[in-house]
């Protein structure tokens, strides 16, 4: 490996004009073995948790729930390190490392186990956030096709650079370690909006074979029985569809919106405002127009989850519009019940055999939709947006601190990659 001055682009005022980072290799700061198999012993109230592959989310944080084992075989002690070595095609937790909070845990195979020599002074916390901060490097250094899998050599000569003085260690690993508390804090908000809306839906919608809500709003609680019927009583579906080869058609200029369910992803709640494709125009004319405002249902992947569009654009066939609809419903309320648990379990026991990868048009005017009067619906759907407002700002903040650390990261850390090319 050749020498080269390492300075991170961000460096904290007591350290500036310090010595530079000193380079080495992960082999050569830390002890490395494999985790055994442990399936065998897996049992539901063990003492022990067996950390596996996917005991680490895509944030390099050990999971509350893993699976659970009545014996330890003594592989990993407090302060270890325990990392991916397998992951499929795409990689991306390849690499992924968090550190163990203390003895009650037992390594599984396919996840490497990293003890820091005694005869090194690279602070753990440090030493776990460089090595998330490169994952990169792992993702380039997984070999195989469908499952792609780490060597120990990558691992071991994975690049490590570090300050020597262990203040500088510590103040960097205080700083990420602190921004990543508060995540984690804004993160369980998120979760406990999530949750409350969940049951607010539970109370605010009748129980499967009730006709009637749990909680109504007092001006409605003498309104009478909500009216239950196949989803083809009120709502007309109309598939998309796909010029194809879809190739030919797209385009990074001079087209029009092509509306994908990967385009979900940078939804904010149920309302897709951005798309990260084009096709032609002459695309677009073997495709179905939505407009904004309407509801769009995925037939596909995401199936069943319905989103409001706020852009005009086109759809391809794992989506369906709905559209007739107004008479009968409120939009909002609408697109609320048709995001509910009431609807997703519908799709499982109506596809065959409950397993659902996509759903047909046939299940979904099958499925039985509830509805009170107009002003009611009204109501339901203010309420629950409003928590969905909350939820959004909420998840905002989240996105917004995740975009912090990672500054924070790209400045307080130097890329092993870059220095590498």
């Amino acid at each position: 490996m050749s020498k080269k001055t390492v300075v991170p682009k961000l460096r904290f005022f007591a350290f500036r004009g310090g010595e530079n980072w000193k380079e080495t290799t992960l082999g050569s700061i830390c002890d490395y073995w494999n985790g055994a198999s442990h399936e065998n012993g897996i049992t539901e109230n063990g003492e022990y948790c067996l950390i596996s592959l996917n005991s680490i989310d895509i944030d390099g944080n050990l999971k509350h729930d893993m699976k659970r084992l009545s014996y330890t075989d003594n592989s990993l002690q407090q302060n270890d390190l325990v990392m991916v070595l397998s992951d499929v095609a795409h990689g991306n937790f390849l690499g992924l490392t968090d550190l163990i909070p203390n003895d009650r845990f037992v390594l599984n195979q396919r996840m490497a186990g990293l003890r820091i020599k005694k005869s090194n002074t690279v602070n753990n916390v440090f030493l776990r956030t460089f090595i998330n901060n490169n994952q990169r490097y792992f993702k380039e250094k997984g070999q195989g096709s469908s499952q792609l899998n780490l060597s120990k050599s990558a691992v071991t000569n994975f690049p490590v650079f570090f300050p020597l003085l262990k203040e500088e260690q510590q103040k960097i690993a205080d700083c990420i370690s602190s921004l990543e508390n508060i995540i984690t804090a804004e993160n369980k908000k998120l979760k406990t909006l999530k949750t409350h809306k969940k049951g607010l839906m539970q109370k605010l919608f009748p129980a499967e074979g009730k006709t009637m809500p749990e909680w109504r709003f007092p001006e409605f609680r003498d309104s009478g029985e909500w009216e239950i019927s196949p989803f083809m009583s009120f709502v007309k579906l109309y598939r998309g569809s796909s010029p194809r080869p879809i190739q030919n058609y797209l385009t990074k200029k001079g087209g029009v919106n092509w509306i994908k369910i990967g385009d979900t992803k940078n939804a904010d709640g149920y309302k897709i405002h951005s798309v990260e494709e084009q096709i032609t125009c002459e695309g677009a004319k073997k495709s179905r127009f939505v407009k904004v405002g309407e509801l769009i249902l995925a037939n596909s992947m995401s199936y069943g989850k319905t989103y409001e569009v706020e852009i005009d654009g086109y759809i391809y066939d794992g989506w369906f519009v709905l559209r007739e609809y107004e008479e009968h419903f409120n939009k909002k309320f609408l697109l609320q019940q048709l995001n509910s648990g009431y609807l997703q379990k519908q799709y499982t026991s109506l596809s065959a055999g409950g397993i659902v990868l996509n759903i047909s048009s046939d299940i979904v005017y099958s499925t039985l939709l509830m509805r009170p009067e107009h002003n009611e619906q009204q109501k339901i759907a203010d309420f629950l947006s409003s928590v969905d407002n909350l939820i959004t700002a909420q998840a905002k903040k989240v996105e917004a601190l995740n975009q912090h650390k990672k500054g924070l990261l790209q400045g307080l850390f130097p890329s092993a990659q870059e220095v590498m090319e």
